[in-house]
């Protein structure tokens, strides 16, 4: 497991990444109140979310972008296992800290998170979303990164002011735009039969058929929902596991590509080196 954190002016940044042959549960909390916005990699790791005797779970974590406010009584629980790694950047800052913003800053916390300025228990989730495109890149982009020192600090500087601009502009997208919460289910149920199906996939009329939905709110709704369209998510989702995969070690590259639906190395390498800006090959380096 590694866990660092990154100070920079009122906020913190905690990048925790996690790995593990068996089951375990990697536990952090807060020393003080603090809002923020947990942006999860790949993994899909289960979270849980206990405070006061009471407990909140979110499955699904994968792409996932999550607000909330908590304090110093909430411990935050992520079950790792081979098969669900944990990728988890966490941007936070203290609620003492929140007037001390610049002005417009304030005013976007203010208009979007204001419940969890004036939080009413020691959990309150915030407003959630899975990551566009973007985001997911900029999330990339903080585990996989390399350098040291003062370029560092000045990385995560620039990856926390984008990722901040992105929660906050989707969230001022989708602020009259939310989904029935059906649809929403019907959605979650589509991405879990993809996400069982990497090398196979249904096409799109039949997993529409499959979650009682048409082809063409699928495609819509999908899209909203996800950041993606449907076989992009997919595509993003098995190059995720690919990396996985060859990280882990054991698996060659071209077991990698076979095992998340690529019958072509080429063309699962382009693939690959478009994500996430080097080949396969340069993961063992």
């Amino acid at each position: 497991m590694n866990r660092e954190f990154i100070d920079i002016k009122d906020f913190t940044i905690l990048v925790e990444l996690a790995e593990a042959k068996e089951a375990l549960v990697d536990i952090c909390y807060f020393d003080e109140p603090v809002i923020a916005v947990a942006f999860y990699g790949s993994g899909n790791v289960h979270l849980e979310v206990e405070y006061a005797g009471e407990q909140q779970s979110f499955n699904h974590t994968q792409g996932l972008a999550l607000s909330f406010y908590a304090d110093a009584e909430v411990q935050f629980k992520h079950h790792v296992s081979a098969d669900r790694p944990l990728e988890c950047l966490v941007i936070a800052t203290s609620l003492r800290h929140i007037e001390s913003l610049p002005e417009q800053e304030v005013a976007l916390f203010q208009e979007l998170l204001d419940p969890l300025l004036h939080p009413k228990g020691h959990f309150v989730p915030g407003p959630q979303f899975y990551m566009s495109a973007a985001m997911q890149h900029t999330v990339d982009q903080a585990f996989r990164n390399q350098l040291e020192g003062k370029a560092k600090m000045m990385f995560f500087r620039s990856q926390m002011t984008a990722l901040l601009a992105h929660y906050f502009g989707e969230l001022s997208k989708s602020a009259d735009q939310s989904l029935p919460h059906d649809t929403l289910q019907r959605l979650d149920k589509a991405r879990e039969i993809l996400l069982a199906n990497m090398e196979e996939p249904p096409g799109l009329s039949d997993l529409a058929a499959e979650i009682g939905m048409n082809t063409n709110k699928l495609k819509q709704s999908f899209k909203a929902h996800f950041g993606l369209p449907v076989f992009r998510y997919l595509q993003n989702q098995r190059l995720e596991k690919a990396h996985e995969l060859i990280r882990s070690g054991g698996t060659t590259v071209q077991e990698a590509a076979w095992q998340v639906g690529y019958d072509s190395l080429s063309s699962f390498s382009k693939a690959f080196a478009q994500k996430f800006g080097y080949r396969p090959s340069e993961i063992r380096a």
